[in-house]
């Protein structure tokens, strides 16, 4: 039988990677939007975890809501991602420090 104790340990084993992620590569931009769409992902298992647990539909209700705002922030992301590509010719963060006006 799955418990909550389950679900918490899958999500902070999760949370762990993507935070690990971020600080071990700084580099590139995509790897940087993944592990932050990782922390997410982590974050609706919590939600899900404790609406099942506590047997409300509120969480399932969030997480409706977390997914569509991290659609909408892959998707800008995503786009300001080629728009930078296409100027500078590379997506490293690094490089990417100058602001030109």
């Amino acid at each position: 039988m799955i418990t909550l104790g389950h679900y918490l340990a899958l999500a902070a084993v999760l949370f762990c990677i993507a935070v690990a992620g971020i600080f071990i590569n700084r580099k590139n931009v995509i790897v940087l939007l993944m592990c932050i769409e990782l922390m997410l992902l982590s974050v609706n298992i919590n939600f899900v975890a404790f609406s099942r647990f506590l047997g409300d539909v509120d969480g399932q209700i969030f997480v409706f809501f977390i997914l569509t705002v991290a659609a909408a922030e892959a998707a800008i992301g995503l786009a300001i991602l080629v728009t930078l590509f296409r100027t500078r010719r590379t997506i490293n963060v690094a490089e990417l420090d100058s602001l030109k006006g």
